[in-house]
Order: C-alpha cells, then structure tokens, then sequence
C-alpha cells in the first residue's frame, strides 16, 4: 500500500527530465509500491512556444548531457526543428485510455527522442512508436489525441506545471519563466504524506529524494542496492541502461560505478543471462 504520493512533472523532450532517470530508478527500486507516483507532463514546446535550440545546438547539448549523467545519446542531428506538445498529448491520452502505461509511453518517447531520428510531433512517428508499448493500441491512443477529454486533461497538467510561483522550487531558481506562470522544470516532483506537501525542484541528485521521502515516513521499508545486474534487472522487465544499473547497484554515497556494471553486464551476456539493444553511445539491457 502506498503511503506517500509523488507528483513528477516532466517532456520527453527534456534531456534533463530523461538524464534524472537514474535517479528515479534507483527511487523506485529502494521504496517499490510505498510510493504512488503520477505524471504530468509539461508541454515544453508547441507552435506558438517552439524549442529555444536549433538541432545542431541540440546535437551539441548531448556531448555534455551523456558524459555527465551517462544516459544514452545518439549524436544525430534532427531533420528540422520540433515540438512536444502532441507527444504529451499523446502521453495523456495513454494515460486516460490505460491507466498506467502513460510510464511506459514516456520512457519509449524519452529513448526513442533522444536516440533516434525520432519527431515528437509527427503524427505517423508518434504513432509507430506507439506500436512498440506493450498493453495498448496506438491507433485507438491516436484516434483520442483531439477528444475533449484528452485536450482537457493536457491543459489542466499544463497549467499546473507552470504554477510554480512563490513555492521552494522558485526559491531555488529552478523554475522557467513564462507567459502562463513560473513553470516546473523537469524533472521537478512534489511528494505529499499526511498533509505534508515537500518540493525536490529540477535536476536533483537521488540523496535530494531519499532525504525528503526517508523525512516524510521514516517507517518505510527501504531495500538496499541489487547485488548484481541481473538483481536490478528483474524489477524491470523493459530493461535498463548501464548508468540506471550502476545506480541501482551503487552503495550508501558512493559513486555509480558505470564500468564495473558494464563489464558485469558483458560477461552475463556472455553467458546468455541477458540481451543487449544498441542505443545510442550505449545499449538497453533485459534480462534473458
């Protein structure tokens, strides 16, 4: 049973809100089902707020985003300019649609986007990529992109990812200005227990989450790192990427130790245990 809710307001478009995915995991990984967690996406960019960055800048960015926080790259640069509104859109309509699979449909959009040559506002993309998540059917996803029940559902996750003025994200200078209201950066979250409301604003390292959550309920039961890659995979059926293993595996305040969960991973490959898919400058691993 959950005892604390967390809200993460985050794009499939932001390397940041994808680089943080470590963290999450290893969250999820120490307080599995005690914590409930919701998603709102934020809507970085549309037709009339397009993206501040050409795709050559972009392809730049990723240099820096992969060697310091070690999620997978692809140096690829982007046919055109592109918005994510309408992948929000469709990430809110998985979710009304199928409860639940609004994480899967992120995490796919968030590796596809940043490894592929991917546009998150092509319908016929979106759609195919759509095909590859378990559980749903991208046609029905797509059909309800314009319903007012989805469109309703993506402005009330809008509006509240820019509401963020005069709270301890703001404080902190992690948010964005804009027209609407001061926005929640991704991967901003917002944990309530009990009547107790605690932001951890932006880019955040995983000790800001343990120290809030541990504070909030100091009863729950948290596990301690997997032993081994294959530990770490088992909890996530769809895969891991090595920095997300090395994470998960890492001890008390050191360091994940990327090299040595790759070379583990390598020799379980070896031995047939696990599957490696190429992505990027690395690969997403599943175990066999």
């Amino acid at each position: 049973m959950a005892q604390i809710k967390a809200l993460l307001f985050n794009d499939p478009s932001c390397p940041f809100g994808y680089s943080a995915s470590p963290a999450l995991r290893t969250l999820e990984w120490r307080y599995r089902d005690q914590i409930e967690w919701h998603l709102a996406v934020i809507g970085l960019s549309d037709e009339n707020n397009p993206g501040r960055f050409a795709p050559e800048e972009m392809a730049d960015r990723y240099f820096d985003f992969r060697e310091c926080f070690g999620m997978p790259f692809a140096i690829e640069i982007k046919l055109r300019r592109y918005t994510s509104a309408r992948a929000c859109q469709v990430i809110t309509a998985a979710r009304l649609l199928y409860p639940g699979s609004e994480w899967r449909v992120l995490r796919t959009l968030q590796l596809l986007n940043f490894n592929t040559p991917l546009l998150l506002d092509d319908e016929t993309q979106l759609s195919e990529a759509l095909g590859t998540v378990p559980g749903l059917d991208a046609g029905i996803v797509m059909a309800a992109l314009d319903s007012p029940e989805v469109q309703s559902a993506y402005e009330e996750d809008f509006a509240h990812a820019r509401s963020a003025v005069g709270g301890a994200t703001h404080l902190q200078d992690k948010t964005a200005s804009t027209d609407s209201g001061q926005r929640f950066t991704a991967p901003s979250i917002i944990f309530e227990h009990e009547g107790r409301r605690i932001e951890v604003g932006g880019f955040q390292p995983v000790e800001a989450y343990d120290v809030v959550v541990a504070n909030l309920d100091p009863d729950l039961d948290r596990k301690s790192p997997a032993e081994d890659p294959l530990d770490a995979l088992g909890l996530y059926p769809a895969g891991l990427t090595t920095q997300e293993v090395a994470a998960i595996m890492a001890n008390g305040i050191h360091r994940p130790d990327r090299t040595d969960a790759e070379r583990q991973l390598v020799h379980l490959l070896g031995e047939q245990k696990v599957k490696r898919i190429p992505l990027g400058n690395d690969a997403l691993w599943i175990k066999a």
